[in-house]
């Protein structure tokens, strides 16, 4: 079985995602998804308002109804910070008797410029395919890094490499630019903004009866 890794802070999980993991699906050949919400990422900023277990919980509900998507809590149980080095050599323990060549791993245009930062990156780059996703522009680094440690990506972390001359071995999909982010919906739910239809309506119904996200 092709299985890709799909993974992030879901904070909250939204159908853009889903969106993506089906492109990656129909495009590519993947027969598995796992959706892998982080615990701590390493070089990101996050809010601490909503607990893993409430992103794990939105995962499984977003991801519920398509067998082919799957949540998987791996770096919310193991805690700490989330390397994706250490997760990738987790599956293809934890899947290894269903497990059809190497693990496809996900990634965003917006995580290119920096991926030499990440921990094992050029090995990492030669365990996994790498499957490099399109972003639209105002869901990239702007959205996604706004919280980050100052310094944490340099003065540009845009600059230089894109899906078109990142170095890495890699493969790509061309899937639908959907203009939604995390971050904008936190906002929306805050602001008592529209939001319903940018999640599923199980995560929906999950952040209206948790009260998340609302100030």
């Amino acid at each position: 079985m092709k299985i890709a890794m799909l993974g992030g802070s879901f904070n909250p999980i939204h159908i853009g995602h889903l969106i993506l993991a089906d492109s990656v699906c129909r495009s590519l050949g993947y027969e598995k998804i796992l959706f892998v919400p982080t615990a701590c990422p390493p070089h990101k900023a996050m809010s601490e308002e909503v607990e893993g277990t409430d992103r794990l919980a939105m995962v499984s509900r977003a991801v519920a109804d398509d067998e082919r998507f799957v949540a998987e809590a791996c770096e919310i149980e193991r805690g700490g910070i989330s390397y994706t080095w250490d997760t990738i050599c987790f599956l293809e323990q934890k899947y290894k008797n269903e497990l059809d060549g190497k693990i496809g791993l996900v990634m965003g245009e917006d995580l290119l410029a920096d991926y030499d930062k990440w921990d094992h990156a050029a090995e990492l780059a030669s365990k996994v395919d790498l499957i490099l996703a399109c972003r639209p522009k105002n869901t990239g680094l702007k959205a996604a890094y706004k919280n980050a440690p100052v310094g944490a990506y340099g003065k540009n972390p845009m600059k230089g490499v894109t899906r078109e001359n990142f170095p890495f071995p890699h493969k790509k999909v061309e899937n639908p630019k959907v203009e939604i982010s995390s971050s904008e919906i936190r906002q929306k739910i805050a602001e008592d903004g529209a939001w319903r239809y940018l999640v599923s309506k199980d995560v929906f119904e999950y952040i209206k009866s948790r009260n998340l996200y609302a100030k």
